[in-house]
């Protein structure tokens, strides 16, 4: 994990709350769907629209979903709480391979 320095101790406590769950959704979803991921990377930094939670595996997942694994509202419930603050959230398959979430929260 990657934390910028001191940042921590600068969040507003509902964006520290916010992060805190995109980040443990984020670290359930590549448990769960990231079959041949050997590392996932957790980055929290400030960017010029705030702070920016970056969750990345390099787990590759499986072609079709399982009716379970489609069934979730992972996703959408950490956008939901991203736009809540009045940010964004990504998720999708990196260029490099694996998974990616990236979240901008305002500060």
């Amino acid at each position: 994990m990657s934390i910028e320095n001191g940042l921590e101790d600068r969040l507003p406590a509902h964006v520290a709350a916010t992060a805190h769950r995109i980040v443990l959704e984020a670290l359930t979803n590549a448990a769960k769907h990231a079959a041949t991921a050997t590392a996932v990377r957790v980055t929290l930094r400030t960017v010029p629209a705030g702070l920016e939670v970056r969750i990345a595996d390099d787990g590759g997942r499986p072609a079709r979903l399982s009716e379970k694994a489609r069934g979730g509202y992972g996703l959408a419930g950490t956008t939901a709480r991203a736009e809540a603050l009045g940010g964004h959230l990504t998720g999708g398959p990196s260029p490099e391979g694996g998974w990616v979430v990236t979240a901008v929260l305002p500060l």
